[in-house]
């Protein structure tokens, strides 16, 4: 399984949930398969996907679902210790680890190589750690959701992309549609 078959298995179960959802390919990918209010596509920011579900979470009282790359969460490997520091019950970050930086060509990152990321969430401080085929990724959320506790889901999978068309909203129609679901 790679990355757009993660997101097809997890649609359903993220569907009612506020999501953030990482930069390029991910972000195409859940377009594509289930565009909703509540999912805000990050359309720059590389690395960001993780902090902004973070603050998001620590704002407000709805679940937040965050879903971000390895190779971004390498790029910004100061959000597991903030993460870790600052609990919010309501927060799931959900790392789909394919070993590559997808929406760059898939070069490999250090996660396909010796760093593990559930260790590093771990070593940071993060209490529920969770590291997941791809297949049981579905069913980690839906147990995640159901603890009602701060989880960190490592997801391995495949790398690979499928084809995909770009995202054609307008970043601010995006923002408002979403900030629309965060209030209701």
């Amino acid at each position: 399984m790679n990355r757009s078959d993660i997101l097809r298995d997890i649609a359903p179960v993220i569907r009612d949930h506020l999501v953030v959802c990482n930069i390029g390919l991910p972000s195409q990918e859940l377009h594509m398969i289930d565009d909703q209010p509540t999912n805000f596509y990050m359309l720059g920011t590389m690395g960001l996907a993780s902090s902004i579900g973070l603050g998001l979470a620590l704002a407000q009282p709805k679940q937040v679902i965050a879903i971000d790359g390895d190779g971004s969460v390498l790029t910004n490997l100061g959000t597991l210790p903030t993460i870790a520091n600052n609990v919010a019950d309501n927060y799931i970050l959900l790392i789909i680890d394919n070993g590559s930086y997808g929406s760059t060509g898939d070069q490999p990152t250090y996660a396909g190589k010796k760093t593990a990321l559930a260790a590093v969430a771990r070593a940071c401080g993060c209490d529920t750690v969770v590291e997941v085929a791809a297949k049981d990724t579905a069913q980690a959320l839906k147990d995640a959701l159901a603890s009602k506790r701060m989880t960190v889901i490592v997801a391995k999978c495949d790398s690979g992309n499928i084809k995909v068309p770009v995202i054609t909203k307008d970043p601010v129609v995006i923002r408002d549609r979403f900030m629309t679901a965060v209030r209701s």
